[in-house]
C-alpha cells in the first residue's frame, strides 16, 4: 500500500460566503513532487495552505471534510498549529529572508524551538545549507546580512531554513516566480534532488516547470480539482476537456 504522507478527503474551505475549494480529494505519496497547476484563483494556493493551516490567518475561513498530514486531520481540535508547522515547511513565492545573518536566518527556528545546544545548531546549519545548494556560496560569509545575498540565493536560504527543523513535507508557492532563469534553474534542480528525502507539493504558473520537476500534475479550475494524474499523463493524454485547453492555451 502506498504510503500517503499528504491528503485531502471531501475537503471544502469558504472564504465567508465564497466557495474556494469544492469537494477537494487529494493524494501525495513520500517521496513524490506534485504539481498544481490552473488559473489564478483557482483554488491552488488555498489547498496547499490547507495543509499546514496557514489559512487559519484569514478572518471568515471554514472548513469541511478533511486534510490528512501522516494520516492526522489536520484540522483536528487535538492538532497543535506550531507542531503540524514542524512537520510540514513552507517555502513562499517571494524570498523573505530575516533581518539578520544568513547563519541566524537558519538557526532562527531551532532557537524559537527551544535548542541551546550550540554544536547542534552550528551541524544543522551547516547541513541545511548543503541540502539548499547554499553551502559553498555563503560558508565564508556567514555572518553577514541576508539581505545582501541575490534573490535567488535568498529563496534557497529560505529553503535551507524551513529544512532545519526536520519537516517531512515541503510545501512551495510558486517558489522561482520572483526570479530569473539561472536562478529559477537552480531551484527546480534543488526541488528534484531533495524529493529523495521529502514529499513535495509546489504551485506554478509555470507550466514548462511543472513537467519539468514533478512526478503528479493536479489540475485546478474554479474551485474544483479537475483532475490529477502522472505529469506525462496530464501534458500529452489528459482526460478531462477542461485540462487540454488549459494545458494548450486556450484559456488560462
Amino acid at each position: 500500500m502506498p504510503n500517503f504522507k499528504v491528503e485531502a478527503k471531501n475537503f471544502n474551505l469558504y472564504y465567508s460566503e465564497f466557495h474556494a475549494l469544492k469537494d477537494i480529494q487529494f493524494q501525495a505519496e513520500e517521496n513524490t513532487i506534485t504539481a498544481f497547476i490552473g488559473p489564478s484563483g483557482c483554488g491552488k494556493s488555498t489547498l496547499l495552505r490547507s495543509f499546514n493551516r496557514m489559512n487559519d490567518l484569514i478572518p471568515g475561513v471554514r472548513t469541511e471534510g478533511e486534510t490528512l498530514v501522516n494520516g492526522i486531520n489536520v484540522y483536528d481540535k487535538s492538532v497543535k498549529v506550531d507542531e503540524l508547522r514542524k512537520q510540514v515547511g513552507m517555502v513562499f513565492q517571494k524570498p523573505n529572508p530575516f533581518p539578520k545573518s544568513i547563519f541566524e536566518n537558519v538557526a532562527y527556528a531551532l532557537r524559537v524551538d527551544g535548542i541551546r545546544d550550540k554544536r547542534y545548531i552550528e551541524e544543522k546549519v551547516v547541513n541545511s545549507l548543503q541540502q539548499a545548494a547554499l553551502w559553498d556560496e555563503v560558508k565564508d560569509k556567514l555572518k553577514k546580512s541576508a539581505n545582501a545575498l541575490s534573490g535567488g540565493q535568498q529563496q534557497r536560504l529560505c529553503i535551507a531554513r524551513a529544512l532545519a527543523i526536520n519537516p517531512s513535507i515541503l510545501l512551495m508557492d510558486e517558489p522561482a516566480s520572483a526570479l530569473d532563469p539561472i536562478s529559477t534553474s537552480k531551484i527546480e534542480e534543488l526541488i528534484y534532488d531533495l524529493k529523495r528525502n521529502y514529499t513535495i507539493i509546489i504551485v506554478t504558473h509555470n507550466m514548462q516547470q511543472a513537467a519539468r520537476v514533478s512526478d503528479r500534475t493536479a489540475f485546478f479550475y474554479l474551485g474544483e480539482l479537475v483532475e490529477c494524474d502522472e505529469t506525462k499523463t496530464i501534458f500529452t493524454n489528459p482526460k478531462s476537456l477542461r485540462t487540454q485547453n488549459y494545458i494548450t492555451g486556450k484559456f488560462g
